[in-house]
C-alpha cells in the first residue's frame, strides 16, 4: 500500500482518515470497503462517525436529529447546533479518535470538521473562521492525515438516499 506500512501500527501513531461529501455520495459504502482492505492487508482499523462515535457523542446525535420533529415549535440556533456538534467531536476525538490512534490503528471516520464548516458554516451562515477555532478547541488541534470529499450532484445523493430509505419516487 505504497509509503503505508504496517510497521506503521507499532509503537507509532496511526492515521487518521475522513471522509466527506452531500448525502447519498457514498462516504459510507467507501469507508466500509478501505477499512475491509485495510484490515485484509493487516492493519488495525477503527471506522467511526460523526456526529457520533462515543455512547455520549451518539446521545447527542439523536437529539440532533430528533429536534426537527419534537422541536416543531422551536427552531435551534445555528450557533447552539454548531456547540453541540463541537461536544460530539471533543468527545469523540478525546475517547476514541486519540486513544486509538496513540496505539497505532488506522481511523476511518465518516464526517468530521469538513462537514461542520460546510453545513453550520455556509449552510447555516455562522462565521467559518469562527468554526475552525471551535473546531480546533474541541478537538485540540487534531487534523486528518488524509480527506477524501466525494462530489456527486445533490440530485443523485438525494435519490440515492431515497433509495437506501425505501422512498423512491416513481
Amino acid at each position: 500500500m505504497g509509503c503505508l506500512t504496517r510497521d506503521r501500527q507499532k509503537g507509532r501513531r496511526g492515521l487518521l482518515i475522513t471522509f466527506e461529501g452531500v448525502e447519498g455520495s457514498g462516504k459510507s459504502t467507501q469507508c466500509a470497503r478501505l477499512a475491509k482492505l485495510l484490515r485484509k492487508e493487516g492493519y488495525r482499523v477503527l471506522e467511526t462517525r460523526e456526529p457520533g462515535g462515543t455512547p455520549f457523542a451518539e446521545w447527542i446525535r439523536a437529539l440532533l436529529l430528533a429536534r426537527a420533529s419534537q422541536l416543531a415549535s422551536e427552531t435551534v440556533a445555528p450557533l447552539t447546533e454548531a456547540y453541540l456538534i463541537m461536544a460530539t467531536r471533543s468527545q469523540h476525538v478525546a475517547y476514541l479518535i486519540k486513544p486509538a490512534l496513540e496505539g497505532g490503528a488506522i481511523v476511518i471516520c465518516d464526517r468530521f470538521i469538513d462537514s461542520t464548516l460546510a453545513y453550520q458554516g455556509y449552510g447555516r451562515g455562522l462565521d467559518v473562521q469562527t468554526l475552525l477555532s471551535l473546531n480546533r478547541f474541541a478537538t485540540g488541534g487534531l487534523k486528518p492525515n488524509l480527506t477524501l470529499l466525494f462530489d456527486v450532484p445533490i440530485s443523485t445523493g438525494l435519490t440515492r438516499r431515497r433509495r437506501e430509505q425505501g422512498m423512491e419516487l416513481n
